[in-house]
């Protein structure tokens, strides 16, 4: 809803050297007529879009010049410098596009000059040696032959130097890039550089046409011997894993389309190509230079990925198009697609599986082109009943399902290409189509697809294909109640999109099959039978959930492929809505012609607002819908008056009316959905009133009598433009009566959500824009007070809401003259940050945040500033004054906060029961968030406040890590007292040292008894902290401090250090070298602050502390791989290799957790791993698993369990770990065998941590179980469809279920229970037989049967 405003086009203005500037200033014209005078006003000019201009006259100009016939010297020294403006243009400048289409319509007696201009221009490009200046070359190289003649006559006549240039350039960079190895950024530039080198050479070849003569040159010219070197580089690259996949991919493309250009004869193409795919080169019978060339992949060990490019290029780079290669081109064509069934059994990692499918519908596309005039063999090869296409159909199969979108989609179009192919090899053409109903294999197919259960995505993918294919006649004659049983499916979110799109592909396949046989209009009663009366019926009858899938996704598609039959459901529902109004649980008829009218207007298929109140519904039924009991149909009706396809529709008075009638009684909805789609709703309105009333305002300034029909309201706009006024004013006084003190928390959200769409939809005028409305003018002293009584609501929801709302108003509104009672609020703020309600601290956090912003902080926090004058200069004023009035806030807080942290030092729990001190930091972190930390005025002022503030952050850290990392924290009273508390606590602290540590297996500790401590008798002192929260007549506090306290003080502060630390490397800009001015983080303090993040998240006990620790980690290691300092963005490899090595040893001295599923131990390497470039070759995830599915295995009964422990628990985590994603697939079928072995285990821990890595893999394989049913169809797979996926689980099963079998058959006669009886049982119950299956599929289920039924 509402117009979106058109990005403005940003382009960078062109430069040119001193010397071209010189040129053009002595060839420049007196009267500024000629082309250097229209040039250098150009080049002068400092905007680009204004350059636009200027470029497009060229030609102009130039063709006035054009009537003499000649070139003269002027206008040829204008072309060279023309010539080095397009090579010095970035490939994606605007202007170098419409320079290059100026050019093109140079006068023809220019371009001999033009093209020797650009051609030495292009030279001097080609000469250079720097090699991060390659790049820019290969751009203009590319940019050269794409749509610009001069260009591609430059590049033709220096086809040797280019080929050359292109040559020395990939072996440089590959060369530069292997001497980065580790720094991802610098490799990843580098990597990009050799991709675009790869694409320019394939487009030379393309593009330039002397290539089809090339292999009748000698093999000694230079444009052979850059061709071969070029092949042979191609080649490496394909070859080498250690380059991104799509430079492998690429680079397949380049190998295939180089050999088609330099192999002769031609007609041995194919047959050379497939001995490399089949891997039986015959090397005597190639020429010399293929196999210098080609070495590599006439080897019997060539990689898969290697052979899949290979594939991949072929299907590509050679004209399959009208059987041109004859009956090698379709040997060739079974070849390749042998090639990929092959490699889809042996591909793992999920990006080759992508590919693989890609190329897979690839080769369907060659298949159908070959077909069409093709041998008679390969029909019977590739028509329905043949091998090929079984195979195809069973990758389909055990691929539609697949976790990756883009694969499930591209099954999609191999199963419409397999029927296209099925059609050409049986020799049918279009025309045929129905007689196709008789086909076996169509028959077979359709049958099969209608029999599988509805819970399978891919049923409805392949019956729309069919659906197309064959007709929905066909398809309703096998099962009638088709359209119903898809409805039924609809509750099902996860189903709904697939369903619909089913839906839609039959009812308007079935629409034009009834109108092509019609003679009459009769047919559509057929059609609204099948297809709107089992719609009705769910509107009415269905479940919430149905009901409401099938209005937001079904309902719209048919209105919109038959808008004529919204008055036969609105006729059916006005005569049920007498007798079926509706309930709480259901919606009814009411309900069903609501949702239906709220559909149609959004969608435009109601003529006016007006007409639809008139003719379809009457005002008492609408206003019945806006306090329906059923929410939903509350929400509809609302939507009904919101929602319009034109966001400049004017809003009538009666829809006023009945919006202020619904906020009456809608603002306290309890459901959290409803009170979202009430105020989305709402914003939508505003929008509409808005736009409207600019064009209401057009209309009064023109004092237009007449308005166009159907357009606006009949009456006057002034009279249109004051109900709006009166109406939004109307509005805002209810929202804020709604705001009164002891109001609910619904009606709250509800009313603060609302006025900050209308403080946004009415913005504060600008220039010529007029608005309707300012919510700023309704607001006086009492209405501001109320909101700020908002800050202390208990819900952080509300308190975030009347914030946004507070800043969103101009400052006028919120100005504070009243000094004292602006001291009040600051001291009031600090007060409430050493709160011991968790809930104060983000009150304060907002509150002060809203005085910084504001400018309302008391003058004696200026003491904290040294350069005043400095901060309030000239320049961006309120930036300034916001980063002047944060630091002072900062530093105020870390005053109070260091005071605090030296009395905790002495006392911790008179610091839990007076003064937590989680509190200042969450609001130094809350100051600091709102900041833009990368553009700061006040640097000097800043680097000893964040050192200072890294120093506090561990001095407090230190004061409650000892809590934290008890092996107990949750019981834990560290009992101090006023005369001894410092050597007190230390006593208490050695005597819970943890239990916990690596010997815990081997050896038992008896815990020594405690002194017990009487908590009457404890009374404390506490002196207040800061003047400003100074507290009169309580001097002495008694501390009733229970473990409760002292672990919630703990584990928040831990918390908020962790997010403040995150916060800072997330924020502040790193400090490379000592001397540098900008940076505010010195290298040293990142890896202090990676320190200790490592030793809070290894050694702390308490979940919630390490948890919050690991956010704050997540943030840092994020900065840290993308920090082009290198030390710095290799320590998250070094941590990865410290920890595991940790890991792996099982020294009883160290201070790992290995209880309590390992801690903090699974975060700190998740939170390294998930943060590693996800496009890269996630080099350390590899490592990682590697080692830890070592690790996991069954271990000798001589070793330590420990690391075997840790490892299962680090494995359960990263099987959990969604942004890790495919990548972590591929190891999935090792996390089941170590999980299935461990449970073998004699040690407890072991089978524990196995069951819970089984039951994440479960998760991870099957999905989340969203039902009750605990073998839920959604939570299953097909036998094939699993075995397929995890081939190497199909031995191991098989001989675990052996193994159990045969314990079960023991001869002692007792029942014998195989430990990992139970885990198998669970995998081979989620998997059931398919009627897809295929009978000759090497990985049945059928060999399981026997062991089972034992």
């Amino acid at each position: 809803m509402g117009i979106k405003k058109k990005k403005e086009m940003q382009v960078t203005a062109l430069t040119i050297c001193h010397q071209d500037l010189e040129t053009l200033r002595s060839l420049a014209d007196v009267e500024g007529k000629n082309l250097a005078s229209l040039l250098l006003r150009c080049v002068q000019l400092t905007d680009g879009v204004s350059q636009i201009r200027y470029v497009k006259q060229i030609v102009p100009l130039l063709e006035k010049a054009d009537k003499n016939g000649a070139c003269d010297p002027a206008i040829r020294s204008c072309l060279d410098i023309l010539a080095g403006i397009y090579l010095s243009l970035s490939v994606k400048n605007p202007l170098k596009k419409v320079l290059a289409s100026s050019l093109n319509g140079l006068p023809e007696c220019f371009l001999t000059e033009a093209i020797q201009s650009f051609t030495s221009r292009l030279q001097e490009e080609l000469n250079t040696t720097d090699l991060y200046a390659y790049r820019k070359v290969t751009d203009n190289i590319s940019s050269c032959m794409e749509n610009f003649d001069l260009g591609k006559a430059g590049v033709n006549n220096l086809l040797k130097n280019v080929l050359h240039f292109l040559q020395k350039s990939l072996i440089e960079i590959s060369e530069e890039n292997r001497k980065f190895a580790g720094n991802h950024i610098v490799q990843t530039q580098l990597m990009n550089d050799l991709l675009v080198g790869t694409r320019v050479s394939v487009m030379l070849v393309q593009k330039i046409q002397d290539f089809q003569r090339i292999h009748l040159k000698t093999s000694s010219s230079p444009t052979w011997q850059s061709m071969c070197g070029l092949l042979s580089i191609f080649t490496k690259f394909l070859s080498d894993d250690d380059l991104l996949q799509t430079i492998q991919s690429t680079s397949g493309l380049a190998v295939i389309l180089f050999i088609k250009a330099m192999f002769h004869p031609p007609e041995k193409i194919p047959d050379l190509i497939s001995s490399l795919l089949l891997r039986s080169v015959d090397c005597t019978s190639i020429p010399d230079w293929f196999l210098n060339c080609c070495r590599r992949l006439c080897c019997t060990d060539v990689s898969h990925s290697t052979l899949l490019f290979l594939c991949q290029g072929t299907l590509t780079m050679l004209d399959w198009q009208n059987g041109n290669m004859g009956l090698s081109g379709e040997a060739l064509l079974l070849n390749i697609v042998h090639a990929l069934f092959t490699l889809s059994s042996q591909i793992k990692e999920s990006t080759l599986e992508l590919f693989l499918s890609r190329i897979l519908a690839s080769w369907t596309n060659s298949a159908i082109h070959v077909l069409e005039s093709s041998s008679p063999s390969l029909k019977d090869n590739l028509n329905g009943n043949s091998s090929i296409v079984q195979r195809l159909l069973e990758y389909v199969y055990t691929h539609w399902e697949h976790p990756l979108d883009a694969l499930r989609h591209q099954t999609k179009i191999i199963f419409r290409n397999i029927l296209q192919m099925h059609r050409l090899a049986k020799g049918k053409s279009d025309s045929e189509a129905p007689g196709l109903a008789a086909d076996r294999f169509i028959c077979d197919l359709a049958e099969s697809l209608l029999r599988l259960e509805w819970h399978v995505k891919g049923k409805y993918a392949c019956l729309g294909c069919l659906v197309d294919y064959i007709g929905i006649g066909h398809i309703l004659a096998l099962a009638k109640t088709i359209p119903s049983q898809i409805l039924e499916v609809m509750g099902d979110q996860s189903l709904v999109p697939y369903a619909s799109d089913l839906l839609e592909t039959m009812f308007r396949n079935h629409k034009s099959h009834l109108k092509s046989q019609a003679v009459d209009s009769t047919w559509i009663d057929e059609w609204h039978e099948t297809w709107v009366s089992p719609l009705l019926f769910i509107l009415c009858e269905g479940n919430l959930d149905q009901k409401s899938y099938v209005i937001d996704y079904y309902l719209p598609k048919l209105l919109n492929c038959s808008p004529e039959s919204l008055s036969y459901m609105v006729k059916i529902l006005q005569t049920s809505a007498d007798a079926k109004t509706g309930s709480y649980n259901s919606r009814g008829a009411l309900g069903a012609l609501m949702a239906c009218l709220r559909t149609a207007r959004a969608h435009g298929h109601l003529q006016s607002a007006t007409d639809a109140w008139r003719n379809l519904v009457s005002s008492a039924r609408i206003k019945q819908g806006l306090i329906h009991q059923h929410c939903q149909v509350r929400i509809d009706t609302l939507g009904l008056l919101c929602e319009s396809n034109r966001s400049t529709e004017v809003v009538s008075t009666e829809e006023m009316q009945w919006i202020q009638f619904f906020i009456t009684y809608n603002l306290n909805s309890q459901s959290p959905g409803v009170r979202q789609q009430i105020c989305s709703l709402l914003k939508k309105l505003f929008c509409r009133i808005q736009e409207s009333s600019q064009v209401l305002y057009k209309l009064e300034q023109s004092r237009a009598k007449h308005e166009p029909e159907n357009e606006l309201t009949k009456q006057h706009p002034s009279v249109s433009l004051q109900q709006y006024k009166n109406f939004m004013s109307s509005l805002c006084s209810r929202l804020f009566e709604a705001l009164f003190p002891g109001s609910s928390y619904p009606t709250r959200f509800s009313a603060l959500t609302i006025l900050g769409s209308i403080a946004e939809v009415f913005p504060i005028p600008e220039g010529q824009v007029q608005t309707v409305y300012q919510l700023s003018h309704d607001i006086d002293v009492g209405r501001f007070q109320t909101l700020m009584e908002c800050f202390t609501s208990t819900f952080e929801e509300v308190k975030i809401l009347a914030f946004d709302l507070l800043m969103k108003l101009p400052k006028t509104v919120v100005q504070f003259q009243d000094s004292e009672k602006l001291r009040g609020l600051f001291e009031a703020a600090l007060e409430l940050s050493s709160s011991t309600k968790p809930y104060d601290c983000v009150t304060a956090s907002y509150l002060l945040n809203f005085l910084i912003w504001q400018d309302a902080l008391p003058s004696s926090l200026f003491a904290y500033l040294k350069t005043q004058q400095a901060a309030c200069g000239d320049g961006d004023k309120s930036a300034i004054v916001v980063e002047r009035n944060t630091l002072m806030v900062i530093q105020c807080l870390l005053e109070n906060l260091e005071e605090e942290v030296a009395q905790a030092e002495n006392s911790l729990l008179q610091a839990a029961a007076s003064f937590p001190l989680y509190g200042r930091v969450h609001c130094i972190t809350g100051a600091l968030q709102r900041l833009s930390l990368n553009n700061l005025r006040l640097v000097s002022e800043w680097r000893p406040v964040v050192e200072k503030l890294l120093l506090i952050s561990y001095r407090l850290s230190a004061v409650v890590s000892p809590v934290i990392q008890s092996s107990s924290p949750e019981g834990l009273i560290p009992m101090d007292t006023d005369s001894e508390s410092a050597s007190r606590l230390q006593t208490i602290l050695s005597e819970i040292q943890p239990r916990d540590t690596n010997d815990y297996f081997t050896q038992a500790k008896i815990l020594k008894k405690r002194d017990s401590f009487d908590l009457e008798d404890l009374n404390a002192s506490v002196p207040n902290i800061g003047a400003s929260a100074e507290i009169e007549g309580k001097e002495r506090k008694t501390c009733d401090v229970t473990a409760q306290m002292v672990l919630v003080c703990c584990w928040r502060s831990m918390k908020e250090v962790a997010l403040l630390l995150g916060t800072l490397c997330q924020l502040l800009p790193m400090q490379s070298v000592p001397e540098s001015s900008n940076g505010l983080l010195t290298v040293e303090q990142v890896k202090e602050i990676g320190d200790y993040f490592k030793q809070h998240l290894l050694q702390s006990r308490h979940r919630g502390a390490f948890e919050l620790a690991y956010t704050g980690f997540v943030k840092l290691t994020e900065i840290l791989n993308r920090c082009p300092n290198v030390s710095l963005q290799k320590l998250p490899e070094q941590w990865l290799w410290n920890v595991l090595e940790e890991v792996k040893c099982s020294d009883p001295s160290s201070k790992l957790c290995a209880t309590r599923r390992s801690a903090g131990i699974p975060f700190y390497i998740q939170a390294l791993l998930a943060s590693e470039p996800k496009k890269g070759k996630m080099d350390l995830l590899k490592m990682t698993m590697k080692e830890l599915i070592t690790l996991a295995g069954p271990t000798d009964d001589s070793k330590s369990t420990v690391p075997q422990v840790h490892a299962l628990n680090i494995l359960r985590a990263l099987f959990r770990d969604t942004r890790l994603g495919e990548n972590i697939i591929p190891y999935v079928a090792d996390g089941a065998k170590a999980a299935i072995l461990g449970f073998t285990s004699p040690v407890w821990a072991v089978r524990n941590s196995s069951t819970l890595l089984f039951s994440t893999l479960i998760t991870r394989i099957f999905g989340v179980k969203r039902g009750k049913d605990e073998l839920s169809k959604k939570n299953r797979m097909t036998g094939s469809e699993f075995f397929s996926r995890f081939p190497e689980l199909y031995p191991f099963l098989l001989q675990q279920l052996e193994a159990v079998a045969n314990t079960v058959d023991s001869d002692t006669g007792e029942l014998n229970r195989h430990p990992s009886m139970f885990l198998l049982l669970l995998v081979l119950g989620r998997l059931y037989p398919s009627p897809m299956d295929g009978t000759y599929s090497a990985l049945s289920m059928a060999p399981f049967i026997p062991f089972i039924m034992r």
